[in-house]
């Protein structure tokens, strides 16, 4: 560690920004210990206009300087910053860098069919051979057939393709650049050339131009922009780290040697190790496996698990309002035996989560929960027997065995699922930390900074600075 440019004096602000909130956390080195402050916490969540669901980003973008001067205003002003989201969405821009159509939510249903269509140009089985990216709905291959065969104009006028976080992260400093994890989650990526696959964009018919070049996590952006610069009333240097949350989450892992498993638990449950090489197999396509990147290029081998959007949303459709933990420990009381495949596509935006899960159990012939309680016990155990599952799956693929399953993330608050999950996996469970994403985010600016010198350097930290909860599985 770098102790003199890990000094108390500076701060480095990670801007993590999830489906439905983001946050402002500055953190810094004290004492040989990363100390994390929340600057500033906003909502986030997609707005709908007739059926379409979209993101506001200039509302976003406004939310982003908002905290930034909040930062300013408070007297701790960071030298470095990076911004993480979620994956898979982006923004079309033009030759005057507007946007073109809309900022699509991975939510909404335009991509249905699209699937289909990709599969006439080239099959399931040749696509997850090239890319090793699970398959789902919401994947940016699918988002721009959807964009080829609705809005076509939008393709032939776009002269660049932007993620999220490169796109807010171009709004600052008026760079361009794209992002290797968040790539990564597109299934367009080379996930051993870690680079576009080309030819795969060709057969597609997308236009090559609007795909930049990759860099990799703890690339530096640039500066604010002048006009950035007389908003927040001050100049930081831009880094991007791992872009993609889960890549920043699984940066925080605290977990220095051996092999690891993780669950990055929040909205979605992303559950996996690490591994040098992609599996690309057709074994592991059939397991729903992904191979998305990394920091350092490591490959975060990993399932995609409904997770805690199945509980956010059957507590907004309670008629009285509970909190995560009332509702944690109300659905451990309950007796209720019935299970629900929480990887089902109707899981992924029904009209109501609560009546789906009513309608599954009747249908499967089990008992139909009655009341909030119930429901969200079908939820946790679901999730449980779901993580154990996959559990197996990966040792096999990996031929890796795992003593204990790493929960990082607010799902690492969530008592009652980790306990459940120690108890349906045989395996015991270390939980934390809980702002995970936002300490991954933080510690590849550290790295890049030269505070730390290697990520496990940087592990090890985070597992001094924070308290891990562990959940026997006996």
């Amino acid at each position: 560690m770098n102790s003199e440019k890990g000094n108390n004096s500076i701060y480095y602000l990670a801007i993590d920004i999830g489906a439905s909130s983001g946050r402002h956390i500055l953190g810094s080195l004290q004492d040989g210990k990363i100390v994390l402050e929340e600057m500033y916490r906003f909502p986030n969540g997609t707005k709908e206009d007739n059926g379409v669901l979209y993101w506001d980003t200039d509302a976003l973008f406004e939310e982003i300087i908002c905290g930034l001067i909040k930062c300013a205003e408070a007297g701790k002003t960071p030298s470095f910053m990076g911004i993480d989201t979620w994956g898979v969405d982006y923004v079309l821009l033009d030759k005057d860098d507007r946007i073109l159509g809309r900022a699509y939510g991975y939510r909404d249903s335009r991509t249905a069919e699209m699937p289909e269509k990709v599969s006439e140009i080239i099959s399931s089985e040749e696509l997850y051979g090239r890319t090793g990216i699970q398959k789902q709905l919401f994947n940016t291959i699918y988002q721009l057939m959807a964009v080829k065969c609705q809005e076509p104009e939008c393709l032939e006028k776009a002269e660049s393709l932007l993620l999220m976080p490169d796109y807010l992260g171009f709004l600052l400093t008026g760079q361009k650049k794209t992002e290797y994890t968040n790539a990564s989650t597109t299934q367009l990526l080379d996930p051993v050339a870690h680079d576009w696959d080309r030819e795969l964009i060709e057969k597609l018919g997308y236009p090559q131009k609007i795909f930049g070049n990759i860099c990799k996590p703890g690339t530096i952006l640039g500066h604010f922009s002048e006009t950035i610069r007389n908003r927040t009333g001050f100049d930081c240097t831009v880094i991007m780290p791992a872009t993609h949350d889960t890549g920043s989450a699984v940066m925080a892992v605290p977990a220095a040697e051996g092999p690891v498993l993780y669950i990055s638990s929040g909205t979605w449950s992303l559950m996996g190790t690490e591994t040098k090489d992609p599996n690309c197999s057709e074994e592991s396509r059939k397991l729903n496996l992904t191979n998305e990147g990394g920091f350092e290029y490591r490959i975060r081998y990993l399932k995609n698990i409904m997770g805690l959007w199945m509980i956010q949303s059957v507590q907004k459709e309670s008629d009285e309002e509970y909190s995560f933990a009332k509702i944690s420990e109300m659905a451990s009381l309950q007796k209720i035996g019935s299970l629900v495949d929480c990887n089902d596509n109707r899981f992924l935006a029904p009209a109501n989560m609560t009546n789906e899960i009513r309608d599954v159990c009747r249908e499967t012939g089990q008992q139909i929960p009655e009341n909030l309680w119930e429901t969200a016990a079908v939820i946790y155990n679901s999730l449980a027997k779901c993580y154990s599952e996959t559990v197996k799956e990966i040792e096999t693929m990996t031929n890796q065995r795992f003593t204990k399953i790493h929960v990082v993330g607010g799902g690492s608050n969530a008592a009652y699922l980790n306990r459940l999950t120690a108890q349906y996996s045989g395996l015991d469970v270390y939980a934390g930390p809980s702002e995970a994403t936002a300490t991954g985010n933080i510690a590849a600016q550290m790295i890049s900074n030269g505070v730390f010198d290697t990520l496990q350097e940087a592990r090890r930290c985070i597992m001094d600075s924070f308290e891990i909860q562990i959940y026997r599985s006996e």
